[in-house]
């Protein structure tokens, strides 16, 4: 057996078993084993003149959506545990009085879920974004309303600061807002909604400071939000390009917080209208740069989006297992009505979208996490999401009957918390026209 022989079998049977290797002069085949050992797992499709080697990487391929890293399942086990065995014990009275409890707030900063991406240099739990999904989704299998203050909180709030905010300015807020008191995401106007960036909201140079006057409208935690990040226009003249983002603490003088709307669903997150009256604040309370404020709602609307499709299926999911049992048990006609092949073919329906709605929210929590783009993946997401959500959980009023449709069971308060999904953060329309544009792009 000559040198070659032995060296093939050592590099390509031991080292990287799939190769297909075609050799036509053996210096270039030793230049080929070379760059091998170099890189030791090559990637890719290596041509050297008429040298062609084609490997597998080890047969590797990465795990499906659905598998979890040992630390993102672990917050998902204590996320469950903690909804399971303190939140749901108060979700009636949460709705009923229109407000988070004050304990479960609590408990949600003694648990990490108010830092989950802060790193831990500030007082953050230094997780990843597939993380934070997983926490909304538990979270929301139990009650919605405590799902949208971790998700608002931490997809937009947290997100924004950790991404783009000054050593200085994380230092100040991050630490805060992982232990303390929760974030506001000021964006919607009466006048503005879908249409964002034609906010009324002014911010006016006074020396080395602004004063911002306008109104805000729908703003989600605001009740409780010990910060609030306002976008204002600070250059009228260059239109929603003058747009910048300002951190407003709530005792700041002239900030006024309506009391909360009385909403169809997610009572107990608090949504008021917010006055700024003469609002000061310093230069040195601009996040990121000047004029950037629309490039930040767009960019990161995407993964509240994200967020938004979490709370979703954590609904669906919630009400899902609720139901399936009931149906198990009720006997009609001789039998349990899950054995009638209409009931199982619905269920089997309604069971099989949630999972496709599912593995989109994880897909595009996954790109985020991988830095990819994601605008239209996370606009896919929770347009599904959404709209599955709401076909879930009215099919399970179905399901359940005349007793679905009280207050005594709480599908109707599933149905209720899943209407707003099509609605916040930008409405099923606005997805597709979303889609559509990314779509254009790609044909383009």
């Amino acid at each position: 057996m000559n040198f070659g022989s032995i060296l093939r079998q050592i590099v390509f049977k031991r080292l990287v078993p799939s190769v297909k290797l075609k050799v036509c002069r053996l210096r270039n085949f030793l230049r080929i084993v070379l760059l091998i050992f170099k890189y030791m797992i090559p990637r890719k499709l290596i041509k050297r003149k008429c040298i062609q080697v084609y490997v597998s990487q080890r047969n590797y391929s990465p795990g499906p959506l659905t598998q979890f890293t040992d630390d993102e399942l672990m917050m998902k086990e204590t996320v469950a545990k903690l909804a399971k065995e303190d939140i749901a014990p108060l979700v009636r009275k949460m709705e009923k009085e229109g407000r988070i409890d004050d304990n479960i707030l609590n408990k949600l900063f003694e648990n990490g879920l108010m830092g989950i991406e802060i790193p831990e240099e500030y007082g953050g739990t230094g997780s990843n974004f597939m993380t934070t999904i997983l926490a909304i989704e538990e979270i929301a299998k139990v009650d919605g309303s405590v799902a949208a203050l971790v998700d608002i909180h931490n997809t937009l709030v947290n997100s924004l600061i950790i991404k783009i905010g000054s050593e200085e300015q994380k230092q100040k807020y991050l630490t805060e807002l992982a232990q303390n008191y929760a974030g506001s995401f000021c964006l919607t106007e009466p006048g503005a909604g879908s249409d964002a960036f034609s906010l009324k909201t002014e911010a006016k140079k006074d020396g080395n400071d602004y004063v911002i006057n306008g109104t805000k409208m729908w703003i989600s935690n605001s009740d409780i939000a010990g910060v609030f990040l306002v976008f204002a226009n600070a250059d009228t003249s260059a239109g929603y390009r003058g747009i910048t983002t300002f951190f407003v603490e709530r005792d700041t003088p002239g900030l006024i917080v309506c009391k909360p709307e009385d909403k169809l669903g997610i009572k107990a997150s608090g949504t008021c209208m917010i006055h700024f009256e003469n609002v000061r604040v310093p230069e040195s309370n601009i996040l990121g740069k000047f004029g950037h404020g629309y490039k930040y709602a767009a960019g990161f609307l995407n993964e509240g989006r994200i967020g938004i499709g979490a709370q979703m299926i954590g609904i669906a999911q919630g009400c899902l297992d609720a139901t399936i049992p009931y149906t198990l048990e009720r006997q009609q006609f001789g039998k349990d009505i899950f054995s009638f092949q209409s009931m199982q073919h619905q269920i089997a329906q309604i069971t099989t979208d949630l999972e496709s709605a599912r593995l989109l929210v994880y897909n595009a929590a996954r790109l985020v996490d991988a830095k990819k783009s994601i605008m239209k993946e996370a606009a896919m997401a929770k347009l599904v999401a959404s709209e599955t959500a709401l076909r879930v959980t009215a099919k399970c009023i179905d399901f359940m009957g005349g007793v679905g449709f009280t207050t005594d069971f709480p599908q109707e308060k599933y149905f209720r918390d899943s209407k707003i999904g099509t609605i916040y953060e930008g409405t099923s329309n606005m997805q597709l026209s979303t889609i559509a544009k990314c779509i254009r792009k790609e044909y383009s």
